[in-house]
């Protein structure tokens, strides 16, 4: 293994599904030797909706390239010994079993420590560990809906709407990530270790914070209000393009506090005529004539490609985006040119694309390398971590400890 910046740090990672695996493979791909725990017969989102019958499934491969697999059944006291050598080896423990399991299975904080004072425990709970809502189960769009998201995504007269992006699995999963890096920091001035604790509600609440602006300024909760920013803005929001499919769109953004960045755009679109038009002399102005405004800016869109105008008002200093399919964002120029898609050849599903990481580090390349097969480096993590050699692995295999 390469020196890379977290090189050194060694996490037995407990996680399944998507809200551990994503914090868990964010700190491999920043050098942290993560060693997947599963169950014999692997971590149950390998079977998550398989596209191939018998196959991982792909959600298991998006969130778990990098690491080695082990597989120890934790619940044979001979597992469970074997796990708490690899914690004494280890400096982070990472889980999100659903709440009271690792009470159960004897593998809170107080059983590591005893054999490890310097380890890290990190949890990732939908609810937290306290609180009346902390044995309730959840997943992503739970968190969604009670971190409060979806109250504010949507348009105003149609139902709550969840937030394509997984933030309630995924953002739980970098808030985890970033305790984990404080708690090792702070391991290496007391030299001990402690609790690192997400909650997906809260971490969704988090991530919403802009949207008590308007809560604080309106003094009441806020609306949802579709692709519109607050009034004010003009242009603003989604505008269709040449030719018309349900993806040919932009989203443009002139911030009515910036002058400068409406004279850009009026010139960008070939009508400087507007500089000089009534209805354009400021932002309260251009608010109050939007319908017109709106549609001029319209018309322009739809005369051409995402892509022209994406390219044009982008070079113009005007904030504009296309609207990329799951596909487009694969093939898109600027992510390719950058390395932020890459290639993964897997040796049961073959090669396939998938972003890669999204943190650069100028002295530490992140690179991606195929998730591993069920079990894969049992014998080689053992024989490293441990010093077992092969006929006391092959042993515990044939009582199925491994």
């Amino acid at each position: 293994m390469s020196e890379r910046a977290l090189s050194g740090l060694r996490i037995l990672d407990l996680t399944q599904f998507e809200a551990g695996t994503s914090c868990t493979q964010l700190l491999r791909w920043l050098g942290a030797d993560v060693i997947k725990i599963e169950p014999p017969g692997g971590e149950q989102s390998r079977r998550n909706r398989p596209e191939v019958p018998g196959l991982d499934a792909m959600f298991f491969l998006l969130f778990n390239a990098n690491k080695r697999s082990v597989t120890i059944d934790l619940k044979k006291p001979e597992g469970h010994a074997l796990f708490l050598q690899l914690v004494e080896q280890s400096d982070v423990v990472v889980e999100n079993f659903a709440p009271g399991l690792m009470e159960r299975l004897e593998l809170d904080h107080e059983r590591l420590a005893a054999v490890n004072p310097q380890i890290i425990l990190a949890r990732l709970k939908g609810f937290g560990l306290s609180g009346p809502y902390h044995e309730y189960k959840s997943f992503d769009m739970i968190a969604q809906a009670m971190g409060g998201v979806m109250s504010v995504t949507g348009f105003p007269d149609r139902e709550p709407v969840l937030c394509g992006a997984n933030i309630g699995d995924s953002g739980a999963g970098v808030h985890l990530a970033a305790g984990i890096m404080a708690a090792y920091i702070e391991r290496q001035r007391t030299g001990r270790g402690q609790v690192v604790e997400v909650s997906m509600q809260e971490a969704v609440a988090n991530l919403i914070r802009q949207r008590y602006v308007v809560h604080y300024r309106d003094g009441k909760p806020t609306p949802r209000r579709g692709n519109g920013a607050p009034p004010g803005a003009v242009p603003d929001g989604l505008y269709p393009c040449a030719p018309g499919e349900p993806n040919d769109y932009v989203y443009i953004y002139v911030q009515p506090m910036n002058q400068g960045m409406w004279e850009d755009f009026a010139r960008a679109i070939g009508r400087e005529d507007l500089l000089a038009d009534p209805r354009c002399a400021d932002a309260p102005t251009r608010w109050k004539h939007r319908e017109e405004l709106n549609g001029i800016a319209r018309a322009w869109t739809g005369a051409r490609s995402k892509h022209e105008v994406l390219a044009t008002l982008g070079k113009a200093g005007v904030p504009c985006g296309a609207i990329p399919d799951t596909q487009e964002v694969l093939d898109d120029p600027h992510l390719n040119a950058r390395g932020a898609v890459e290639a993964i050849d897997h040796p049961t599903r073959g090669r396939f694309r998938v972003p890669g990481c999204p943190i650069r580090l100028s002295d530490s390349e992140a690179v991606t390398t195929p998730p591993p097969l069920a079990g894969q480096h049992t014998d080689e993590v053992l024989a490293e971590v441990l010093g077992l050699t092969a006929g006391e692995v092959a042993g515990l295999r044939a009582r199925a400890v491994v």
